[in-house]
């Protein structure tokens, strides 16, 4: 019988590790729009946010405070982004439907017809919201079963985009990898920027996980690895936007 390949002393090993990922973190760089202004006659730049909806922000068996405390950062990003000229804002939401496979791993939320659905009223109520274009999910990642499975194929157009959102280990995290990723296979030097302060993930404590019978999930700890984890696959982690 195959043994575990973690060794024993591996949270002492670690310290080392993660001391550095802290020191990482805690001098990421700080962009500005105007910095960026000479993108937009360069090629387009597109805002995408990822489940800023009420079922993960305000209501639902998911919304966490975490995420709400991020709505700030995001509205700053989409006013920034509006006030240097970028006129493409894409919202991927989740909108399952009843028998989404994705609630054997996740209880249901965020299903199609509830309020649950529904964009926040902070970025719904902002007055460019009628340049939003809405794609609907029914998986953690955007591309799959949505248009923009095809509207990937115009990135070549693009000079950089920004994301924001929630999880970070989870749907943003899809959703940079694939857009960069992608762009690194057809040699597209595109930024993928995340701004650390408008992006968030949910907190499950060990103690709490064991209770209910389900997976703990330490959410400084995923926020920080997974940031990390973009980073090192060519995604622009920066500290905010301003």
């Amino acid at each position: 019988m195959a043994t575990s390949t973690i060794p024993s002393n591996f949270i002492e090993q670690s310290q080392e590790f993660l001391s550095a990922l802290i020191t990482w973190e805690r001098s990421l760089p700080t962009i500005k729009w105007s910095d960026l202004q000479t993108l937009v006659q360069q090629g387009r730049i597109a805002v995408i946010s990822v489940d800023m909806i009420n079922g993960f922000c305000h209501e639902g068996v998911l919304s966490s405070p975490r995420i709400r405390n991020i709505i700030p950062a995001v509205v700053s990003v989409f006013q920034g982004a509006y006030n240097i000229g970028v006129h493409e804002f894409v919202l991927a939401q989740d909108c399952h439907t009843p028998d989404s496979v994705e609630f054997a791993d996740f209880p249901p939320h965020c299903q199609e017809g509830t309020r649950e659905a529904g964009t926040i009223p902070e970025l719904a109520n902002l007055p460019f919201a009628n340049l939003y274009k809405v794609v609907l999910k029914n998986s953690l990642n955007a591309f799959h079963g949505t248009e923009l499975g095809k509207w990937i194929e115009t990135l070549y157009q693009y000079s950089a985009i920004v994301i924001v959102g929630d999880c970070t280990d989870l749907c943003v995290h899809q959703m940079a990898l694939h857009l960069k990723l992608y762009a690194n296979a057809h040699n597209l030097k595109i930024r993928v920027i995340v701004p650390e302060n408008a992006v968030q993930t949910y907190d499950m404590p060990v103690e709490t996980a064991n209770e209910i019978g389900v997976l703990p999930h330490e959410g400084d700890f995923m926020h920080l690895v997974f940031m990390y984890h973009m980073r090192l696959n060519g995604v622009e982690i920066v500290r905010e936007m301003i």
